[in-house]
């Protein structure tokens, strides 16, 4: 068979098996049938900052609650700052409304989590809570990331001011190991690394020792508030002493640092699955981070450099009750940084390579659709090995092949998949000029 015949074939595959996306009420019945029973559904996003990503992941979100009695949204954000919002959703803030309750969310890229489809979703959860009378029927808002080792050192402080101030004192003393470089993590690597810096390893883990060994005197107080209290200090002090490890291997070892942070963010969720099942029962979890977190790492080229991610821990750990869904974009505009820490653009995304992924869903010729990679003739298709892109904060697309392309079996990957042809960029709640200018069409690079 010749390769035209060979790609018509698997393009009419796909056809066939695609569910158009349309906006249509009942549209994503069939995915939820998939999802069923299963008390993990991981939703990825091939970018962070499309807008059809986050509102499809919100669609199915809200489905999820409403239908599936899912109660957490846990999302590649820090624990403090999301840890915000959900005080907001639970309605136990004194923030008068969602937009203020995300303005935690400070460190670069503000805009991940401060934008628009972000704050139209936080609205929803806080009406939809309010309405409800069990508070173990409320759905939270969690976050899974390491980064935030200052002001995770400030909440178990915080905390600790509230319940033991003698202890306080303590925690302030251990922490002071990283005064010396304002306790931001890169500062603290690159001392390690070039500087001959003490590393605060044995002081961290101390800290969170302690406040284990101490969480029966603290939790004598009567209420799940109290509860929840303990948990979110203790979970600051167990990113703080994984965030002190993960910014120590940072210059020295590439594959080491993704995987303790990945480690991290899969072993917060199932901390948190844990505390939650003590409190109510079953607690079923949604996860909002990027595809090269929640797609099954094995079925990359992430596995053959010896890196795990979330979505394999999750189906090692939890077998057949997770879902991994992944989404795709063709081409359109993206909100991303030319480089780390620079200001959000709005940058034109090239369209995707023929050898891609993105490139055979794009000729199916639906706008907009998702697909079960279950069915054994679309894993047939989607199982082949071919290029993937990811888009993360910042878009390149002078080095696109080298910078965001990898190789994958989509069909491994994911149970699901689905695939936005055009996509517009997400809106930040605060935009740049560089983000209203947009990319001139002009400009556009249309070669491969």
């Amino acid at each position: 068979m010749g390769i035209g015949a060979s790609i018509g074939t698997d393009q009419e595959v796909l056809r066939r098996a695609a569910r158009p996306i349309t906006g249509a009420v009942g549209e994503y019945d069939s995915l939820l049938e998939l999802v069923g029973d299963r008390r993990l559904v991981l939703i990825g996003e091939a970018s962070h900052g499309t807008h059809e990503f986050y509102r499809e992941r919100a669609r199915i979100t809200r489905r999820l609650i409403d239908e599936l009695g899912f109660t957490v949204v846990a999302v590649e954000g820090d624990w403090p700052d999301a840890y915000r919002v959900n005080r907001y959703v639970m309605g136990m803030s004194d923030d008068p409304d969602a937009e203020t309750a995300l303005r935690g969310f400070l460190r670069f890229p503000t805009w991940m989590w401060r934008n628009r489809d972000v704050l139209g979703f936080v609205q929803w959860l806080r009406a939809r809570n309010d309405a409800q009378g069990n508070p173990g029927t409320k759905a939270r808002f969690c976050g899974l990331d390491l980064y935030s080792l200052r002001t995770s050192i400030e909440a178990v402080i915080d905390y600790l001011d509230k319940v033991d101030p003698s202890e306080a004192e303590r925690a302030r003393h251990r922490y002071s190991c990283f005064d010396h470089v304002g306790a931001e993590g890169q500062a603290y690597g690159y001392a390690i690394a070039y500087q001959r810096a003490t590393p605060c390893e044995n002081e961290v883990v101390a800290q969170l020792v302690e406040l284990q060994r101490r969480s029966e005197i603290y939790l004598r107080r009567d209420g799940w508030v109290a509860d929840d209290e303990q948990f979110y200090a203790e979970q600051n002090a167990r990113l703080v002493r994984d965030a002190e490890e993960y910014y120590h291997q940072m210059y020295r070892a590439e594959v080491s640092s993704w995987n303790l942070r990945d480690e991290h963010m899969a072993g917060t969720l199932d901390a948190l699955i844990e505390h939650l099942d003590r409190q109510s029962g079953r607690t079923k979890v949604v996860v909002w981070e990027h595809n090269s977190h929640v797609g099954d790492a094995r079925a990359t080229a992430m596995g053959a450099r010896g890196e795990f991610n979330v979505g394999q821990l999750a189906r090692q750990r939890h077998g057949d009750e997770v879902a991994l869904i992944g989404l795709t974009c063709f081409d359109g505009q993206v909100t991303a940084a030319s480089d780390w820490g620079e200001p959000a653009e709005r940058k034109r995304v090239r369209p995707a390579r023929p050898d891609s992924y993105e490139g055979l869903l794009h000729e199916v010729g639906i706008p907009q659709f998702w697909i079960d990679t279950s069915d054994s003739d679309v894993g047939s298709v989607l199982s082949r090995p071919r290029l993937e892109r990811a888009i993360g904060v910042i878009y390149r697309p002078e080095t696109e092949l080298q910078s965001h392309y990898f190789e994958a079996r989509l069909g491994d990957q994911f149970d699901a998949v689905i695939h936005i042809d055009r996509a517009r960029a997400l809106e930040p709640l605060e935009r740049t000029p560089l983000w209203d200018l947009g990319e001139p069409a002009e400009t556009y690079p249309t070669g491969f």
